[in-house]
């Protein structure tokens, strides 16, 4: 029996999404034949070719046919007039963001080789407040990080082409996510998936069919860990089950395990046979011993399919069989990335902040420390899922072997640990266990700030191979914090930031507004708060999220506990996550969420720290309360207390 694995579009173009790949080296662990493929870059390079864009090309004439040029998008106006110019640099630039033509680098910061559209505008509206921030970014010499990030600019402007002038449901790492997300009904992925095909699916057909013919597989598995995943992986199962209408399907991953859980339509299983689950490794395995003919269909783990009531009529059915456990950390094996092209990933440099960028530039191998989180207690989390509650972790020696596994087999020395929030128990045993045994990698992960990251322990940390790490300050609001019970204050996330960037570690801050009876003082106030960790350097990036209540989160369970109200649901068929909700506070989040944005993407760039928070926001807002010296103060009581 050979099980393909795959991961529909679209992803990242800098990696490969781990699950495949932790999939296929349990199962070979397990003695099955196990193969991988990546359709998602592979979709993705098909389309980055010259004679692609004679196609995209064609497809925009025919849809903008009666425009005027000046009605025109700006992207398009620009990939038509400058079109011979796209076409001439579109392979090269690909090839030079493989690492395959570093000397190209020369021209592109010439500013002169490649077209520039909207994307660019970034450059001269940072240029106009704080001159030439390239030359600040990169200095003389840093050549192939000034270049890639040009490149990635042209880059993007040929998805904004594709997705505006071609097909509305591409998008570099969001494909067709908005008929997935939150989607009670699944008319909207049914209506599309049997429409005309786009540019896009019919490229992922022939791919497709490729991989069929070179794998001949048994069993069929798609991994749809994001909403924009769901359309690619009924695109590629439509076309298995049309070369193979016997061929079974199996569906899982993040999206399924979180948005999935009411399932009822049976249209889903036109396309796809069997659904899962949480973690995978327990329900495939038994899925995989049913086809096998070793078990009846009633041992199924955590997994839907299709089955007829008494009147012979479909129904979704979910079988549980909590008697089978799940499988061990300790006993899950080595990812294996046997099958994935690690040579054709693209290193993009999204932004000019250093820590940023680290999502999307460079190859990581992924592992994971501990399944689940060790806190699991904040309300805005989805606590009552297998993901966060189930916390099961392996030992530094196990952890160790697999590194240099993947080492062994990858070529590749850096590693993200893919954990919800990586255990500093188990962080600084895994520390000591590399320097010990003279393992050399780059690492970077996502924590909680907790006070236990003392300077000293985030230099042993540095010293094993830590890069840089994320973690959760998100309202920057004491009150909040404890609503939420997020276990930190303020100042104990300004100290143990600092603590890390004096270890050189980059560090990267998750925020949140909109938070429930969050009122507009207390987001000016977490704004001033962000601005003076940053000015201060304790970390260098960060993120704002607007607050979404979520179906399995104690917020969206147990509402009237955090003063709002929940809208009325419709009946879930499909998918169910987020949940409107009745804030009696009435801040204005829409206003406020803008200038926090335009705020923060100033701050990573090193600038507008002296600007007062009114000059962030298009109306007037409240003067800020928080103390200028409040973070400085709580870094100095660091200092003197070690």
């Amino acid at each position: 029996m050979t099980v393909l694995l795959m991961t529909p579009p679209m992803t990242q173009l800098n990696t490969p999404y781990p699950a495949t790949a932790y999939l296929t080296g349990f199962l070979r662990s397990r003695g099955y034949e196990a193969v991988q493929r990546d359709p998602a870059i592979e979709l993705f390079l098909e389309m980055m070719t010259a004679p692609a864009l004679d196609i995209i090309r064609q497809h925009v004439e025919d849809n903008f046919e009666s425009f005027e040029d000046d009605e025109l998008p700006d992207v398009i106006y620009t990939f038509m007039a400058e079109f011979d110019r796209y076409r001439l640099a579109v392979e090269p630039v690909i090839r030079f963001l493989q690492g395959k033509d570093p000397s190209l680098a020369l021209r592109i910061v010439s500013r002169r080789f490649l077209p520039e559209g909207p994307a660019f505008d970034a450059i001269a509206q940072m240029e106009a407040v704080s001159g030439d921030i390239l030359k600040t970014a990169f200095g003389s010499l840093g050549l192939q990080d000034k270049a890639k990030y040009l490149a990635t600019l042209f880059i993007n402007d040929l998805s904004a082409v594709i997705t505006q002038g071609v097909d509305p449901y591409f998008e570099v790492s969001r494909y067709g996510e908005r008929l997935a997300a939150a989607n009670p009904t699944f008319d909207n992925l049914y209506d599309t998936v049997m429409g005309e095909p786009s540019f896009s699916s019919e490229i992922l057909e022939q791919l497709v069919e490729q991989y069929l013919e070179e794998t001949q597989p048994s069993v069929v598995a798609l991994t749809v860990p994001f909403p924009g995943n769901m359309l690619g992986a009924l695109r590629i199962a439509q076309t298995c089950k049309a070369i193979n209408p016997d061929i079974p399907i199996v569906m899982g991953g993040g999206f399924v395990n979180t948005e999935l859980r009411a399932l009822k339509d049976p249209r889903v299983f036109e396309f796809i046979d069997f659904i899962c689950l949480d973690d995978g490794e327990r329900p495939f395995m038994t899925l995989l011993e049913y086809f096998d003919g070793k078990r009846e269909i009633d041992d199924l783990v955590r997994t839907y399919f299709l089955a007829e009531d008494e009147n012979g009529e479909p129904y979704v059915h979910y079988n549980e069989n909590p008697e089978l456990h799940d499988i061990p950390q300790t006993d899950v094996g080595t990812p294996i990335y046997d099958g994935l092209p690690l040579g054709e990933y693209l290193s993009l440099c999204e932004m000019l902040n250093p820590m940023h960028r680290i999502w999307s530039d460079g190859r990581w191998n992924k592992l994971t420390i501990a399944h689940g989180c060790y806190w699991r207690k904040c309300s805005f989390c989805d606590v009552t899922l297998d993901y966060i509650d189930r916390y099961d972790a392996a030992g530094a020696d196990i952890l160790v072997d697999r590194i240099e596994e993947l080492i062994e087999e990858t070529g590749q020395t850096g590693f993200h640990f893919v954990d919800e929030a990586a255990p500093p128990k188990a962080l600084f045993a895994l520390a000591r266990r590399l320097i010990e045994r003279g393992v050399v990698i780059s690492w970077w992960g996502n924590i909680r700030f907790e006070k236990t990251f003392t300077p000293e322990r985030c230099q042993l940390l540095a010293d094993s191979g830590c890069v840089a790490v994320s973690g959760g300050l998100e309202v920057a609001s004491d009150r909040l914090l404890k609503l939420m019970k997020k276990g930190v204050s303020v100042e104990q996330v300004a100290r143990v930031t600092k603590a890390f960037s004096d270890a050189d570690i980059l560090v990267h801050s998750y925020l949140m507004y909109g938070f429930p009876t969050q009122t507009e003082q207390e987001t000016i106030d977490a704004l001033e708060m962000v601005r003076q960790m940053m000015a201060l350097g304790c970390f260098q990036s960060a993120f704002w999220h607007r607050f979404a209540a979520t179906a399995h989160s104690p917020i969206g369970i147990n509402p009237e506990e955090f003063g709002i109200t929940l809208a009325e649901r419709p009946e879930i068929l499909f998918a169910e996550n987020d949940v409107d909700f009745t804030d009696p506070t009435g801040t204005n989040h829409e206003m406020l969420g803008e200038g926090l944005r335009k705020a923060l993407y100033n701050y990573m760039h090193g600038i507008g720290f002296d600007q007062p928070m009114n000059f962030w926001f298009e109306q007037p807002v409240k003067r800020t309360l928080v103390k200028k010296e409040l973070i400085s103060k709580a870094i100095n009581n660091l200092i003197v207390s070690s």
